[in-house]
């Protein structure tokens, strides 16, 4: 009979927490998926710059099982509370508290168990999804196969039973301790309300916005301490704001009391500072999960920004080699190159020095630029430019006579815009013909300037110092990592053996798209998968405690419905209630989350975080990509709400 009674209960629980089931199954689904990662053999060979994946998605992972942990503690201490009169039946029935305690345990595995078996269907297909995106990162095509990993079902559900167990063993103790009318009573019991005086309360509001702003201005600064002063007024800003929020509506409302009988105002205020008041510590703890969050995802993008912009700049050759300190190009260097690789197209060129530093000047006092490795404008001759736009894939360009060129990384054109001096170049002077924008290595000192490069006629460069010489190459088949690491090893010995100050530098293209792929797997996957699991979680701990009210709601529209509020009315009063629910512990985490992720976007050196990797770009994705997650959740615990609530039209 009991086991007959516990699978009934598991389909009522399931039915009645529909939402709290499916993000079992997701998160059963997340889990397997990045399971699979890290037991792919397949993804991992791709490169060696991937050895670090399966660390980087096991520390997140131990993160996750935590986060997942505490949804399930929750839920299942919650679903006690719902239950403790039906629970206390069974013991004045005649059932013992062990047989009590078990046929919880019993059916809440039950429901573990097949969100587990649900999961895992489900996250194969995930792990198919992941491994589509890994291969065309890496510029694999992807084919469709069905693999299931043994070891990763095994790890899924070694966690799974971790977070179960734990979390039911709680329970199957208190249960067991528990007497009858501690059963009955035990789901009148809410949240303490901490600050007792409501004058108390109106000081601590009032003290953590303060602390709010105060946070949220540290942690935009670059010092560490001052971010850890931050971070810490922000955690005591949303614990002193929450626990006090149910005194400062009432005292924002009685200095506007036109505005508390406006529309539904009073209805939908009264009722939520009647539920925040006791769940204050639960929705501070919530607002601080939404704001690591929106920290977690925009510092994935960021990092996505970082290695793309970077390597965008670095990969506009197949194969790159500058050479420090004006040395020529060695042989030993070439000699390999001829021997190994498919050079179809290639140029040893010099970089020169101005006489003057101009252009230098001018950029350090009209823009946000730092240049690495040059005293003088560096100058490169026209016919090695057309080379090299030409070795690059770019269109060829026109100098005219008595003219020179500036090319620049993007974030500096419009500065030079304005900019008309001429250039003095022994016995010529130039004026400016036009600019340029385009990768063309220019982050290194012993790249093709930093930032910019003057192009001049041959001749004007022909009595110039060479500040140091280039070798790019356009080859038939990718420099791969092994010719790259040869060629590496050439670098390092020609510097053993001459030791001078300089370090040669050698980038190819195949090389900087394997390392924005590799990391982009290491560090954006595991970012986004921890940001993901957190959004789960709390939006499913509100929607879980926001459905537990239907019955209250009813009565309450039953009673409104009698003195003369029609449905339409109620259905904008719900809504209203809902919509406000859920936006108090995202406003605090936007406003924080916000400030971090563009202070943070701001950091890298200029000219990286640009299109869709600008501060801008990267908020307004990390918002996109949250709030369609959450709204999933909203919409779904509205409409739950709205048939179980309003009363039938007439």
């Amino acid at each position: 009979m009991l086991s007959k009674l516990s699978l009934r209960n598991a389909r009522r629980q399931a039915r009645d927490y529909l939402i709290y089931f499916v993000s079992i199954v997701m998160a059963a689904a997340l889990l397997y998926s990045f399971n699979g990662l890290v037991f792919s053999q397949e993804l991992l060979a791709l490169s060696g710059r991937m050895e670090q994946m399966p660390l980087m998605i096991v520390l997140a992972s131990i993160v996750v099982v935590c986060v997942f942990g505490w949804l399930v503690s929750y839920a299942t201490n919650f679903m006690l509370s719902r239950r403790s009169r039906e629970l206390g039946i069974y013991l004045l029935i005649g059932l013992e508290n062990r047989q009590v305690a078990r046929l919880f345990f019993r059916e809440n595995l039950a429901v573990g168990g097949c969100a587990l078996g649900l999961g895992l269907i489900l996250g194969n297909l995930l792990f198919q999804a992941l491994r589509a995106i890994v291969l065309a990162l890496f510029g694999m095509s992807y084919h469709f196969s069905f693999v299931f990993s043994l070891p990763a079902a095994g790890l899924t559900v070694a966690c799974f039973l971790l977070i179960y167990l734990r979390a039911l063993q709680r329970s199957r103790k208190r249960i067991r301790k528990m007497k009858i009318c501690d059963l009955i009573y035990y789901e009148r019991q809410n949240e303490g309300v901490v600050i007792q005086n409501g004058r108390g309360r109106r000081l601590v509001f009032a003290a953590s916005i303060v602390l709010g702003i105060t946070g949220t201005v540290l942690i935009m600064t670059s010092d560490i301490i001052s971010g850890l002063i931050g971070a810490g007024c922000i955690i005591v800003f949303l614990y002193g704001f929450f626990l006090s929020f149910a005194s400062g509506v009432p005292a924002f409302f009685e200095r506007r009391p036109a505005r508390k009988y406006r529309g539904q105002n009073l209805l939908v205020f009264r009722t939520l500072t009647a539920k925040l008041a006791t769940m204050g510590v639960l929705m501070a703890t919530i607002s601080m999960i939404f704001t690591a969050t929106l920290i977690s995802g925009g510092t994935g993008l960021v990092f996505r920004g970082i290695f793309t912009g970077r390597s965008a700049e670095n990969a506009c050759f197949d194969l790159f080699i500058g050479v420090a300190d004006g040395r020529p190009f060695h042989e030993r260097y070439q000699n390999y190159i001829d021997s190994h690789l498919s050079v179809e197209q290639s140029l040893i060129y010099g970089i020169y020095s101005a006489e003057t530093s101009e252009v230098m000047d001018y950029l350090d006092a009209n823009t946000f630029f730092y240049h690495f490795g040059y005293d003088r404008d560096p100058v490169i001759g026209y016919s090695d430019y057309a080379a090299l736009r030409e070795i690059a894939g770019y269109p060829e360009v026109e100098l005219k006579e008595g003219e020179y060129l500036i090319h620049c990384m993007a974030y500096l054109a419009e500065t030079l815009e304005d900019y008309d001096k001429t250039l003095i170049m022994g016995d010529a002077t130039l004026a400016v013909g036009g600019i340029y924008t385009g990768h063309l290595l220019q982050h290194y000192g012993t790249g093709n300037g930093h930032g910019y490069i003057l192009i001049v006629p041959d001749e004007a460069v022909g009595t110039r110092p060479v500040h140091h010489y280039a070798f790019a190459a356009k080859t038939a088949q990718p420099v791969g990592e092994a010719q790259y690491g040869d060629l590496d090893e050439i670098c390092d010995e020609l510097w053993e053996k001459e030791q001078t100050g300089g370090y040669d530098v050698i980038y190819t293209r195949a090389c900087e798209e394997a390392e924005v792929a590799a990391m982009t797997a290491m560090t954006v996957f595991p970012l986004w998968f921890l940001a993901l699991a957190l959004t789960m979680t709390a939006a499913t701990i509100l929607t879980i405690q926001q459905l537990s009210e239907s019955e209250r709601y009813r009565n309450q529209a039953a009673l409104l419905h009698k003195l003369g509020m029609d449905r339409r009315e109620m259905a904008k009063a719900l809504w209203m209630q809902s919509a406000v629910y859920y936006t108090l512990p995202v406003l605090p985490a936007l406003v924080i989350g916000v400030s971090f992720i563009r202070n943070l976007a701001k950091t890298p050196e200029p000219g990286v975080m640009i299109g869709l990797s600008s501060p801008g770009a990267i908020v307004g994705i990390t918002l996109g990509l949250f709030f369609v997650v959450y709204a999933v959740y909203i919409v779904v615990a509205y409409i739950s709400l709205k048939r179980n609530v309003l009363p039938d039209a007439d």
